[in-house]
């Protein structure tokens, strides 16, 4: 499974609250689920992807539609966030539209550092390895996601660590 398609909140009545970005091998029945679940308790509309997603494509028109309908991305980075070439794309966009001023992005880092996350370390510098591996090394997609995770990495956010504690994190 790849990152964030189908709508689970619903979609009548106009735009989308909330875009759940994800790599769902981590979250899906975990963080994610309770998530969901209190988003939707409190009347939230979300877009949470439960579709396969082609591995090497671009990111889907119904996605691009679905953050540009959204006012707010919930970015789910995880231990595999960044092996999602879709995840990255998304990321791209969701950082984009939250430089118009279109969108507010609340990350949340659940069981990953902050600062892996802003300057790859670990599990985010190895999936960025095989990325440029197969793209190569000056591929502009690769750097895309590279500023992207850099910024997204540097937006105060919630911690979520190994025993399940969180905490807000200042910028």
């Amino acid at each position: 499974m790849a990152g964030s398609s189908s709508v689970f909140g619903g979609r009548a009545g106009g735009s989308l609250h909330v875009f759940v970005s994800f790599r769902g091998i981590d979250v899906r029945n975990t963080f994610l689920g309770h998530l969901h679940h209190a988003l939707v308790r409190e009347g939230i509309r979300t877009y949470i992807d439960g579709e396969e997603l082609q591995k090497g494509g671009e990111i889907s028109f119904s996605l691009e539609k679905a953050i540009e309908d959204t006012r707010i991305a919930v970015v789910l980075f995880s231990k595999n966030y960044a092996t999602s070439r879709w995840c990255l794309s998304e990321l791209v966009k969701i950082m984009e539209r939250r430089k118009e001023g279109k969108l507010v992005v609340m990350p949340v880092f659940y069981r990953v550092d902050p600062g892996e996350v802003r300057t790859p370390r670990k599990c985010f510098a190895e999936a960025l390895a095989v990325h440029e591996s197969q793209l190569g090394k000056e591929s502009i997609e690769v750097m895309k996601w590279r500023e992207a995770l850099h910024e997204a990495g540097n937006l105060s956010g919630w911690h979520l660590d190994f025993n399940g504690h969180d905490a807000l994190l200042p910028p």
